[in-house]
C-alpha cells in the first residue's frame, strides 16, 4: 500500500470513528436511524476500498444527526 493510500485509509478510519462516536451519543429517533443507514453504507464502501464513497456517506450520516 502506498503512503498516500495509507494516509487516506487512516483518514477514513478516523472519520468512521468520529461519526460512530457522535452516533453513539445521539438520542434514539428517526435521525439516529437515518444516520445508521449512512454509517453502514460507509462501512461497506470502506471495506470495498472506496474511500471517496465512504466519506460521502459519513458526511450524510453526520448531517442526519443534526
Amino acid at each position: 500500500m502506498s503512503e498516500e493510500n495509507q494516509t487516506q485509509e487512516n483518514q477514513t478510519v478516523k472519520h468512521l470513528a468520529s461519526v460512530k462516536a457522535a452516533w453513539d451519543k445521539a438520542p434514539e429517533g428517526p435521525k439516529k436511524a437515518a444516520a445508521l443507514k449512512h454509517y453502514q453504507a460507509a462501512e461497506k464502501a470502506h471495506e470495498a476500498e472506496n474511500d471517496e464513497e465512504a466519506h460521502n456517506e459519513l458526511k450524510q450520516a453526520s448531517r442526519a444527526l443534526m
